[in-house]
């Protein structure tokens, strides 16, 4: 009776995990997601540079080999979604060596930093998923992309932070307006290049002003983003 029973409790074990990789299969695709992780320590070196200084960069178009995106690795270009991942992590911790410096640290304080930011990339990306929609944009622009140009803030976040508990409010401001400027050129230059696409400039003159005012309002959001999520960190 117990082997029946042992067998029968790891018999529902298996159903249920099988259920639970459908079901995850069904809303999140590994092979997509393991794209974005694709990078190599070289390719986060190269765009960790690219977005602190952009300007020079000539080539904004994503590479393709058999009508496939080429990885983050092989393609600098490329939207990823470890360097986003990894910098609000880096923030979150940040924050709380700030708050601890400042003799304001708690747990709550910390957890409502960071889930405030979750918030606001979640809706940012879903106002961008919006735009999209209504700008009838003809792209390969996923979900993913929209998450990975959302998260790259988070650098500019670090370095104003950094900057501000180093050399004070005048650091701070430096770093913020380096950073918000760096990041809006490159949010200009990815999102009409590689994410919208040469395709989806084409149409009517209404559409054309519609992608305009959507890539340039995703590059004025991030100044004001960084901000929000840095000044109470830096006195």
């Amino acid at each position: 009776m117990a082997n029946m029973a042992m067998a029968y409790g790891s018999s529902i074990a298996s159903h249920g995990k099988d259920m639970v990789h459908k079901e995850l299969h069904r809303f999140v695709s590994v092979n997509k997601l393991k794209y974005f992780f694709a990078v190599d320590t070289a390719y986060v070196a190269k765009k960790l540079g690219l977005l602190v200084f952009p300007y020079t960069h000539q080539n904004w178009e994503v590479q393709y080999s058999r009508d496939v995106p080429l990885p983050p690795r092989q393609d600098l270009n490329a939207p990823d979604l470890y360097i986003p991942t990894m910098a609000f992590i880096t923030y979150v911790l940040l924050a709380g060596m700030a708050l601890g410096i400042q003799k304001r640290f708690s747990p709550e304080v910390l957890g409502l930093c960071a889930s405030t930011a979750l918030v606001w990339v979640v809706m940012e990306v879903l106002a961008l998923l919006l735009g999209v929609y209504l700008a009838t944009v003809r792209s390969d622009l996923s979900t993913f992309h929209l998450l990975a140009y959302s998260g790259y803030k988070y650098v500019g976040v670090i370095l104003s932070v950094l900057m501000g508990l180093l050399f004070g409010s005048d650091g701070y401001y430096v770093a913020l307006a380096w950073t918000s400027s760096a990041l809006m050129y490159f949010i200009v230059r990815s999102l009409r290049t590689a994410a919208l696409g040469p395709d989806s400039m084409g149409g009517p003159a209404s559409r054309q002003r519609l992608q305009l005012y959507l890539t340039l309002g995703a590059a004025a959001f991030q100044p004001l983003m960084i901000y929000w999520l840095t000044f109470h960190l830096v006195r």
